[in-house]
């Protein structure tokens, strides 16, 4: 049977609406609007990386997969199960992620540098201990670095396998120093700005990591018992097996990964791509936006390879 183009074309808007408001919340529109259309230079011109990178829809893949990466810190981990409520509210905090990323990476230089304030205001009143007894503050830098080398290492790693145009190792190291401007405004601790710097970042952490009862009740939270209708759990299920198989060896060897994810690795990689395909699909291109400038202290080097983003995902 074939579908009469106006209802497809119907339940592709249905479609990109649920997956925006599920994402970004149901402010998407209003966000989207004000980070693509409100004049003013940008943190990062159009032809940066990372905003090829966090315009794509493989996103969702590395989105997941940092997030089960970050819980092998015990005292990082230790300070999200603590303060972060994610899971008394799991969308309430990716919405305020995907809001933050969009800002960042793609938003007036103005609302960026504001978005960044608010994050740290939020760190300096987050501190306490581990269940150990490590004394811990969110705005400590070294656990800062964790967590976003943690996030540049999956978001490439999901780009390079699943987005629509992979980077050049010239556009990944540029991706990579992208994102190290945004960590340093963080309080990062000089924050790797090539791909072999982060890849060597992340193996100098590997003796801090570990799994805890934290981290295996945040894998099988965020695995097999997520907060989401009937309907929505098969793809999901394609999903959580797309960012675990995307994780390296040793972080999959340390999470307690359910058995039904486990079962769909084999499959892990084309259905990933077939979901990242219907995500791309489904999602509503950006407002149109004025010509931007990149503003000052602009990340260095462009590669051919380095586009502007097609389809952007929640906030971007």
């Amino acid at each position: 049977m074939v579908w009469p183009p106006p209802v497809v074309g119907r339940a592709r808007t249905r479609a990109g609406e649920v997956l925006l408001q599920r994402v970004a919340g149901p402010s998407a529109e209003r966000i989207r609007a004000r980070v693509h259309t409100t004049p003013g230079p940008r943190w990062f011109a159009p032809d940066r990386p990372v905003r090829t990178v966090h315009g794509d829809a493989s996103m969702y893949v590395g989105g997941l997969a940092a997030l089960l990466l970050q819980s092998l810190h015990p005292v990082a981990m230790a300070a999200v199960a603590a303060h972060s409520g994610f899971r008394g509210d799991p969308w309430g905090r990716l919405q305020r992620t995907s809001a933050f990323l969009a800002f960042t990476t793609f938003g007036a230089a103005e609302d960026a540098d504001r978005a960044v304030e608010r994050v740290r205001a939020v760190h300096a009143r987050v501190r306490g201990r581990t269940p150990d007894g490590v004394p811990y503050r969110a705005s400590d830098p070294h656990l800062l670095t964790w967590v976003h080398i943690a996030e540049a290492e999956c978001f490439l790693r999901a780009h390079q396998r699943y987005g629509r145009h992979p980077l050049d190792r010239r556009g990944e190291d540029g991706y990579v120093a992208d994102m190290a401007r945004v960590a340093r405004r963080l309080g990062a601790d000089d924050p790797p700005a090539t791909r072999a710097g982060l890849t060597a970042r992340i193996a100098a952490y590997r003796p801090e990591l570990r799994a805890t009862p934290d981290s295996r009740a945040t894998a099988r939270f965020l695995l097999a018992q997520p907060p989401l209708p009937a309907v929505a759990r098969p793809p999901y299920a394609l999903l959580a097996a797309a960012a675990v198989e995307l994780l390296p060896p040793w972080a999959r060897a340390l999470l307690d990964v359910p058995y039904t994810t486990r079962l769909l690795l084999p499959v892990a990689r084309p259905g990933g791509r077939a979901l990242t395909s219907a995500i791309r699909w489904a999602t509503p291109p950006p407002p149109t936006a004025p010509p931007v400038a990149e503003a000052t202290g602009g990340a260095p080097g462009r590669s051919p390879q380095e586009r502007r983003p097609e389809a952007a995902p929640p906030g971007g």
